[in-house]
C-alpha cells in the first residue's frame, strides 16, 4: 500500500498515474506507444499493489480505449485514457463527437507528444488538435507539474462537462524528479448511467443528433471563452513581472525550464517579464498583463507556435504594440527539440549579452554510426530473409507497418519499401497491386498491429478480391513499446489470464481460405510456403510464429564458427545479425552472449562453417 506522505523519485509518466490515482480515477484505458506507455503501466502497478482499485486495460487501439472510457464517464466514473500523439489520430473520430455530447465523470486524455521526433512518424502538436476539436489542453513543464495537472484535470473536466487533454512531451514523460505525494481524495461512488437528463424523461443527452450538435456547439464556444478568462490562476500558468521590463519571454511546457536555465547563462540581465502558459486556450488576463509596456516578446515552445499565435491575437485585440517574435519569423526553430543552449544563443541577440554556455565535451569524431537493428535471434529477421530468398527472381514490393519489423528496411535486409501508419501495410499493398498488376505484393504486419487496425485491411482485400500475400509476424507481444500484452497473448494489463484470440481463426473467419501457420525460424519451409503462395491468386496469409527473444529467452546453445570459414562475409551481408562480426583475421565470429542459437545464419553459409558447440 502506498505511503501518501512520502517524497518519491518519479518519471513524468509515473507522476501522471500517481496524480490520477490521487484524484480517484476509476477506469484507465489506453494503447501502448512511446513516449506514453508507462502512464498506464504505472496505473496497473498501483492496482496490483493495492494502492488503487481502478479498472485498468490495454485496449485494442486508441479509438476503442476512448470509447470505453467515454461509456464509463457517461455513468459518472472518473476516467483516464493514454496514448501517444499519433494515437490521437486514431481516437479522433469519437473525440470530435464526444466533445459535443459532453461527459459526466471527469475525463483526462493523456496524449504524449514527441518533439524530434524521437520514436514517432510525425511531429504533430496535440495543442493544435485540441484547438481543432475545441478541447482544453494542459501542458506540464516537469514531472512535478505533471503530477499536479493530472490531479487538477479531473475536477476541471467535471466543471466544464467535457474531456480535458493532458499533453506531456517526451522530456517530461521520461525525465525524473522528486515528487511530493499528497493524500488521495475521498473515495467516490459511481452514480451510474442515466439515460435522460433528469428533467425530460424522453431526452437522450448521449445520443448525438444535428439539433444537439447545434445547441452544444454554442456551449463549447462559451466554455472555451470562459476558460481563457478563468485559467490565469490555474496551476502551471504564471507571470513573473517587472514594472521596468521592456523585454518579455513567453514559454510553454518543458521550454519553461529550458528558458530558466538559459537565463542563468547570462550576467547582468536587464529587467524581464516571464510568462508561463500551461493551458490552451491560454489565459487572456495573464497575457494582457504580460504584454503591457513591452517592446519585444520572445516566445519559446516546442512544435507549433500555439502560444505565439495566442499572444499575437491578444496584442492585436488589445492594441499592445509589442513585437512578438518566435517560430513565425524564423527566430525559433520549427523542427525538433529546444534546449537551454539553443535558447541562450537566440536570446543573446536581443539581450545584447554573451551567454556563458558551459562547454560540452565533443564526441570523438571516429565513433561509428549505430542505427537500431533487430535483435539477434529475432523471428522477424528470419521471415524477411526467407521471403527475400523465395522472391529473389520476381518483381516484388514489400509493404511494412509500425513495429520492430520496420527495422527490416535497413541493409542488408532491405525488405520494407513502404511504412505509413498502423495497419496501412495491407491496404497500401492493395493499392500498389492495382498499379503494378505484374508484381508480387507482400504486406508485413505484426500481431499487435493486426489487432489494432490490420483486420479492416484484410476485410477490404477479401471483399475486393485483392491479389496480395500478407505475412503476419507473431512474436506474441507488443514488443516495440516494451512487451505489453494484446488480445492474442492470453493475459491483460494486470497480468491476469484473459481469453487469447487465435489470429489464424480470425483470419479464416474473415474469408481468407489460403492461411498457413509456420515457425518463423523454419527457413526452408517458409521459403517454400512463400513460393507456393506467390503463384496463387487472391488473398493469402502466412502466419509466422517467433516469440520475442527479449521476453522468451532461447534455451538453444549458441553457435560458433569453425575452421571452414573462408572470410567470405556472406553471413554478414545476407543476415545482418548483431551477434556476428569479423575477428582480427577477417573471419566471422559469433558473440556467445548475443547468440540465441536460432540457426538462421547456417542458411547463409555454404561452407558449413557455422555449427552448434560440440558438433563438427
Amino acid at each position: 500500500m502506498q505511503d501518501w506522505t512520502e517524497t518519491r523519485l518519479l518519471m513524468g509518466n509515473e507522476a501522471i498515474a500517481y496524480g490520477a490515482v490521487r484524484a480517484g480515477v476509476q477506469v484507465v484505458t489506453g494503447y501502448p506507444g512511446t513516449p506514453s506507455t508507462e502512464v498506464l503501466e504505472t496505473a496497473a502497478h498501483l492496482v496490483r499493489n493495492g494502492t488503487s482499485s481502478a479498472d485498468v486495460e490495454w485496449s485494442v487501439n486508441e479509438k476503442a480505449a476512448l470509447e470505453v472510457a467515454a461509456g464509463a464517464s457517461y455513468a459518472g466514473a472518473r476516467v483516464m485514457v493514454t496514448m501517444k500523439q499519433v494515437g490521437m489520430n486514431v481516437a479522433s473520430d469519437p473525440l470530435m463527437s464526444l466533445n459535443y455530447i459532453g461527459i459526466k465523470g471527469g475525463m483526462v486524455i493523456v496524449v504524449a507528444d514527441d518533439p524530434g521526433p524521437i520514436s514517432s512518424q510525425t511531429e504533430q502538436d496535440t495543442r493544435r488538435f485540441g484547438e481543432f476539436a475545441k478541447v482544453l489542453v494542459l501542458d506540464p513543464a516537469s514531472p512535478e507539474e505533471a503530477y499536479t495537472l493530472a490531479y487538477e484535470a479531473f475536477s476541471l473536466s467535471e466543471r466544464i462537462g467535457r474531456p480535458v487533454i493532458l499533453r506531456p512531451t517526451t522530456r517530461v514523460c521520461h525525465s525524473t524528479a522528486t515528487v511530493q505525494l499528497l493524500p488521495p481524495d475521498a473515495e467516490r461512488t459511481i452514480p451510474g448511467f442515466q439515460r435522460d437528463d433528469g428533467k425530460n424523461p424522453h431526452s437522450r443527452p448521449f445520443v448525438i443528433f444535428p439539433a444537439l450538435t447545434r445547441r452544444n456547439k454554442a456551449e463549447i464556444e462559451d466554455c472555451l471563452r470562459q476558460a481563457s478568462l478563468d485559467l490565469s490562476d490555474f496551476p502551471g500558468n504564471s507571470l513573473s513581472s517587472n514594472p521596468d521590463a521592456v523585454l518579455g519571454i513567453a514559454c510553454s511546457g518543458v521550454s519553461y525550464l529550458y528558458v530558466k536555465e538559459a537565463l542563468g547563462f547570462f550576467d547582468n540581465l536587464p529587467p524581464l517579464k516571464l510568462l508561463k502558459c500551461a493551458s490552451t486556450p491560454a489565459p487572456l488576463p495573464l497575457m494582457e498583463q504580460f504584454l503591457q509596456n513591452l517592446d519585444t516578446v520572445a516566445v519559446f515552445e516546442e512544435l507549433d507556435p500555439v502560444t505565439e499565435d495566442a499572444l499575437v491575437r491578444t496584442a492585436q485585440g488589445g492594441r499592445f504594440p509589442a513585437n512578438i517574435i518566435g517560430k513565425r519569423g524564423g527566430l525559433v526553430p520549427n523542427v525538433g527539440e529546444l534546449s537551454p543552449e539553443r535558447i541562450a544563443s537566440i536570446l543573446s541577440f536581443y539581450l545584447e549579452l554573451t551567454p556563458n554556455i558551459p562547454r560540452t565535451p565533443a564526441a570523438p569524431a571516429d565513433l561509428p554510426i549505430r542505427p537500431p537493428v533487430l535483435c539477434a535471434g529475432c523471428g522477424h529477421r528470419a521471415a524477411f530473409c526467407a521471403v527475400k530468398k523465395a522472391l529473389h527472381d520476381k518483381k516484388a514490393f514489400y509493404c511494412g507497418d509500425i513495429g520492430c519489423y520496420t527495422l527490416g528496411n535497413a541493409a542488408p535486409l532491405e525488405m520494407v519499401d513502404t511504412c505509413l501508419c498502423m495497419g496501412a501495410g495491407i491496404t497500401i499493398a492493395q493499392g500498389i497491386r492495382k498499379a503494378e498488376p505484374d508484381a508480387v505484393l507482400v504486406a508485413f504486419i505484426g500481431d499487435s498491429t493486426f489487432f489494432h487496425t490490420g483486420i479492416p485491411g484484410i476485410v477490404n482485400a477479401v471483399y475486393n478480391n485483392a491479389d496480395i500475400l500478407i505475412v503476419i509476424l507473431d512474436n506474441h507481444n507488443t514488443a516495440m513499446t516494451g512487451g505489453q500484452p494484446h488480445p492474442g497473448t492470453g493475459r491483460n494489463a494486470l497480468g491476469q489470464e484473459a481469453k487469447a484470440l487465435d489470429i489464424a481463426c480470425v483470419v479464416r473467419a474473415l474469408g481468407v481460405d489460403a492461411c498457413l501457420e509456420w515457425d518463423a525460424l523454419d527457413f526452408p519451409a517458409v521459403v517454400n510456403a512463400v513460393q507456393v503462395y506467390a503463384e496463387q491468386p487472391g488473398v493469402k496469409v502466412l502466419l509466422l510464429h517467433g516469440p520475442c527473444v527479449t521476453a522468451c529467452r532461447s534455451t538453444a546453445k549458441p553457435l560458433y564458427v569453425n575452421s571452414n570459414c573462408t572470410g567470405c562475409r556472406n553471413c554478414i551481408r545476407r543476415i545482418g545479425c548483431p551477434a556476428i562480426s569479423l575477428d582480427s583475421a577477417g573471419k566471422a565470429a559469433i558473440d556467445r552472449q548475443l547468440c540465441t542459437g536460432c540457426r538462421l545464419c547456417t542458411n547463409a553459409c555454404r561452407f558449413e562453417a557455422i555449427a552448434e558447440e560440440g558438433k563438427v
